[in-house]
């Protein structure tokens, strides 16, 4: 399993906001062009809808689970994504981790890997600016 964090002084809530309410992808996700069918609001689990990427036709997805307030997960093909939001002392931690079978992985880990820490980075500034807005 890949992993990924990033330590933010923004609110959990604030994080959480971003991350689990597909109409804000867009504000650290610059390449996401929208989302349909995962829920109204924040990702709700059981739900299949589809992802726009730029430049890609829709990808289909799953939401698989969903802790409010702390993780949802879901299945893009073969590859599963929990996204994450834990409290810390000074704000909180906002995570990926990505699950896949081997040599997905290994290709992951070396194409998207570091485009995960950059989102996870624009995900924290954005969360830090947003003041509980």
């Amino acid at each position: 399993m890949l992993s990924y964090e990033r330590a933010s002084t923004g609110r959990p809530a604030d994080a959480w906001a971003l991350l689990a309410r597909p109409d804000a992808w867009h504000r650290w996700a610059p390449h996401v062009r929208g989302a349909r069918g995962l829920g109204e609001g924040e990702v709700e689990p059981g739900r299949r809808g589809f992802v726009r990427l730029l430049g890609m036709l829709p990808i289909p997805v799953r939401v698989t689970a969903k802790r409010a307030g702390r993780s949802w997960t879901w299945r893009v093909g073969l590859v599963t994504f929990e996204h994450t939001v834990r409290p810390s002392a000074d704000g909180c931690v906002v995570g990926t981790s990505i699950d896949a079978p081997a040599p997905v992985e290994r290709a992951l880990a070396v194409t998207y890997g570091p485009l995960v820490a950059l989102l996870l980075r624009n995900l924290t500034r954005v969360a830090e600016g947003s003041g509980g807005s």
